[in-house]
Order: C-alpha cells, then structure tokens, then sequence
C-alpha cells in the first residue's frame, strides 16, 4: 500500500510515464478538464492519442449517431463503443505493447441562469493486458458546486482519480477502490448514486456490492438495481413513474411482504393520478435494517438481494431512516407522480410520534410536508395487538394516537393521504421475520409455510440463513 497520498497531478504524471496506458478522452459539456490535467502534468504524449469534445449536436450525431437526450447512459456507451474501436483500428501497431483506453464522458454542467442540476454520465473502457478484451467502468454522477468552473474542476479531478484506480487499485478491496474515486473530493461537490462494472478480470465484481457500498461509505444517500442485479440510476430509473414503495428486512421475505405488496398494488392502482402501466414497486432495505444483526455482512446482503430478484422484485438500498426522507427523494425523482408506501400499523405509530422529528426545527409538521405534502400516500397493514390476549387486530380506525396528532391524523385520512389495506389475510398475521430465521436456525419444521414457495425452496438449495440440508435433500 501506497503511503505518500499522491495529488491529481502526480497520479496523471504516473500514468503518462507508464509507456503502456494509450488512449483517448472525450468529454462533452463541462470542458476539457479531465484531459487538461493530464496536459498540465507533463508527458502527456506517452497517454493521449487524441482529446475531443463535440459540443454542437450535430457534430455529435455525425460522430456518434443520432439520438433524443444527449445527457444519458445509452450516449455515453455509444461513445465508449465508437473511441475505442477507433483506437484499434487507426493504431494496429501498438496493440502489442499498449493498453488502449476510451475515457468518455457527457455531462450537464451548471448552466449561467443556475436552474439546473449538475450531472452526468462517466465512463472509462480500459485494457489491463495489451491486445485483450477491454473492461468497462460506468458510472451517474450528480456535481453539486454552485459555480460551474468548480464543477469542471471536480470531473477533472474525478476522471483523474478513476483512471489511476482502474490501472493501479483494480486489484485493491472493494472499499479502497471506491474510495480513491473520491480522493480530494467531498460529498459535497460530488455524489456518485450508480455505478457499474463490467469485464473479463472484473466478472469476479458483484455489482449489487457496489451499490451497498456507494450508499454505506456515504458516496449516496440511495441506489438501486433489478432482479438480475443490475445496478439502476435512480433518476433514470423511476422518471415519471408512479412508484409503490414497502420498506422491510426481508430476512427473508415472507408471506405477510407479499400480501402487503399485493394489496397495496390493488389499492394503489384504483388512485385517480396512478397510470397502471407506468406503476414500479420497490422494496427498500436501508441501512439500518442491513445492521439490525450487527455490522453490515456481505453474504447476508446477498442472501437478501438475491431472494427479492427471484421474486422479480427491483431493490432500494438507502440511507434514509425516516419515511418523509425517502418520500421527499422519490418525488424529485419522479418529477411529482404518485407515491405509494405500504407500511404495518406499527411503523405508522412511530410516524405520529412527534419525538421522531426532534432534529427538525419545524417538527413533525415540517416533516409531513416535506414528505407527505405532495403527491404521497400511504397503505397501512394491520397487526395483531401486542399483549393482547384476544388477538384483537389493530387497524387505522382503531389505533389510538395522543390527542395533540388526533387532527393530523384525521387531516391524512380525510384528505386521501392514508388508507387502511383492504382485503389483508388476517391468517398471515402472526408470521415474523424473525420466527423463521430462528426456527431455520433451530433446525424446525413449518417455516417453510411461511415463506413463498420460491423463497424457501432458495434458502434450501443455497442453504442460506443457517439452513442445513438433511441426508435425504443432500
């Protein structure tokens, strides 16, 4: 391990004095930057076999194609396949002792009037070998200075920090190679919320890790990926959907998750404002809730992951403790659609307590209209009472709350803001997360009852959760 902590300008020296690392960049709205420091270090001519910017669009579309956005995934990979295909066909004579690299990038900048949000799509194509199939790094960054110059300085920077960790932290844990990127760089200026790996000596990364990791070392608040695990930019993702959210542990996902979520969609589908194609159901795991057992174990996380994809479930893993932080996420993503949160009884009790907002100067009003002044609304899940001998089931029109929320709580039900869920199988309520882990555990039957067909046959065959196989499944 390296002790010196090197500058932006000793790490685009180091690589241009390695004889071996050839390429090009190309950077499309925030200036030169990322090449100009490699320029301004110093031999230079041993690592830059051209630098271009298409700013006008029809040079674009005459070098890369015609296309709708400019400012998106689908550009930035039509310009990592075009440079590098360039290079190996204008110089078959170095394939034999360089390591070609495309370094690409198309961002939108702070513009003069300020009205927008800094934000783009990086991307780095690389050769470790020379003459070899090439990996890829993608990653969606949001730039959050508040003059443009410095936003050009930190994609400078960024770029600089991602080409020495490509060639020379490759190999380095997860963690340290997430980190460089951010080298001299706060969250404050720049927030990385997906990103991407791809390759021959990179197939061994789990993508579904990556995004864990963005959002555990503070890089994002959220980020999210699919049931094949590929990791989603949420922006992207959830733009004019209408989205339906259910927050859990899901260790593992039971059958109550699922009654939850299909009463949910029942309900949320019969709003007035909710376009049923355009509907996108989440399950969101914080971070929190990854820690309920102790610190954040990989393994378990996967376990988890990997469950909710064969359910076909699309993952949020966030940040965000509180609901009205989450709502108020989704709805600058959503561009103000419809928001659905499906949560039990209990959580919605812990809403209506007002202690829950003491970090908030405006309390627990500030945070309802933060987070449930727009276009939310939420789906509660009943419970059986805790305590109570008869079983008694607790519902929103029988949940008691202090009499100073009592009108709040009357203003979200009468203003169409919450909702009980009808039609909940009251028979799956005594079933706990919890009581099948343990019983797993234990080695006892019936849990399996208690989990979709495709979740326990899962946990069986990858004996996941502590699961044992008997002599007759082995």
């Amino acid at each position: 391990m390296e002790t010196h902590r090197l500058s932006t300008e000793e790490k685009a020296l180091r690589i241009n004095l390695d004889g071996t690392i050839y390429g090009s960049f190309n950077e499309i709205g925030a200036g030169q930057e990322v090449a100009a420091n490699f320029f301004r270090a110093g031999g230079s001519s041993g690592t830059i076999a051209s630098s271009r910017s298409a700013y006008d669009m029809k040079v674009s579309d005459t070098i890369y194609g015609e296309c709708k956005r400019y400012v998106c995934e689908d550009r930035l990979n039509t310009m990592l396949d075009v440079e590098f295909e360039a290079l190996k066909e204008v110089l078959p004579e170095r394939k034999e002792n360089s390591r070609f690299f495309a370094f690409c990038n198309t961002v939108e900048a702070l513009n003069y009037h300020k009205t927008n949000q800094g934000q783009g799509w990086i991307g780095l194509r690389f050769q470790l070998t020379p003459d070899s199939e090439p990996n890829d790094i993608v990653m969606h960054v949001k730039m959050n200075d508040t003059r443009n110059a410095w936003q050009q300085e930190a994609i400078g920077i960024l770029g600089v920090n991602l080409m020495y960790a490509a060639y020379y932290l490759i190999n380095e844990d997860l963690d340290t190679f997430l980190n460089a990127l951010c080298d001299r760089l706060n969250r404050e200026r720049i927030e990385i919320d997906m990103m991407r790996m791809s390759g021959p000596e990179l197939g061994h990364v789990d993508n579904r890790l990556i995004a864990l990791r963005l959002v555990k070392n503070g890089m994002t608040d959220a980020t999210m990926f699919d049931p094949e695990g590929k990791v989603l930019q949420p922006s992207s993702a959830l733009y004019k959907k209408n989205v339906l959210l259910l927050r859990g542990r899901f260790h593992p996902p039971t059958k109550v998750n699922f009654d939850m979520l299909h009463c949910g969609i029942r309900q949320f589908e019969k709003e007035h404002d909710v376009d049923s194609e355009k509907i996108t159901t989440l399950f969101e795991l914080t971070l929190k809730d990854l820690k309920s057992d102790g610190d954040i174990d990989d393994q378990n996380f996967l376990d988890r992951a990997q469950l909710l994809g064969n359910l076909g479930q699309t993952v949020l893993i966030s940040n965000y403790v509180k609901y009205y932080k989450v709502v108020e996420y989704l709805s600058q993503l959503t561009r103000k659609q419809k928001i659905g949160v499906i949560l039990g009884i209990y959580s919605l009790e812990t809403i209506f307590d007002k202690s829950y907002y003491r970090n908030l100067p405006g309390g627990i009003l500030q945070a309802f209209g933060m987070g449930f002044g727009g276009n939310a609304k939420l789906y509660v899940y009943p419970a059986i009472k805790i305590g109570d001998e008869k079983n008694s089931i607790l519902t929103c029109d029988n949940l008691e709350v202090t009499p100073k929320m009592q009108g709040l709580y009357d203003h979200m039900r009468l203003n169409n803001r919450m909702d009980g869920i009808e039609g909940a199988d009251e028979s799956l309520l005594h079933i706990y997360s919890d009581k099948v882990i343990d019983m797993i555990r234990k080695g006892e039957d019936g849990w399996e009852d208690m989990v979709p067909p495709i979740v326990s046959n899962s946990i069986k065959h990858h004996e996941l959760f502590g699961y044992k196989a008997t002599v007759e499944e082995a």
